[in-house]
């Protein structure tokens, strides 16, 4: 007989890849991973601004720097990461955010219209800004 002290130990063996049998647990590892390249963003982006600051041959030099190939090929799966992480949480806007309109529920599919509409909005008004 095992004591309740030899039961404690007890681990069951688990595959490295348990998470990819199943879709849905399969999407989540990767919205987790997305995360570590939105930070790769973000530390590309602060580096970005400190060239800017520095003058124009330190921009020259960051600009130089991205334009290699294996950089460029980086941010290429940075971005689909990262549409990922932005399709998956919008996706959970109307779990997470109930909104009614005259003590009526809105129903979830506009809920979530709204928020691509709203993505829509501020992606064309970036565009226009960047285009001219």
């Amino acid at each position: 007989m095992i004591s309740p002290l030899e039961a404690r130990y007890y681990r069951q063996r688990v595959p490295l890849l348990w998470w990819a049998r199943r879709r849905s647990y399969a999407v989540f590892m990767l919205r987790e991973l997305s995360s570590l390249f939105v930070a790769l963003f973000v530390v590309e982006l602060l580096l970005l601004v400190r060239a800017v600051a520095d003058g124009a041959p330190a921009y020259q030099d960051f600009l130089d720097a991205m334009a290699n190939p294996a950089v460029i090929v980086v941010n290429g799966v940075a971005l689909a990461f990262v549409l990922l992480h932005a399709v998956t949480f919008a996706n959970l806007t109307p779990r997470a955010m109930v909104v009614r309109i005259r003590g009526r529920r809105v129903p979830p599919r506009a809920v979530l219209a709204g928020v691509y509409l709203g993505w829509l909005l501020v992606t064309a008004f970036l565009a226009w800004l960047v285009v001219g």
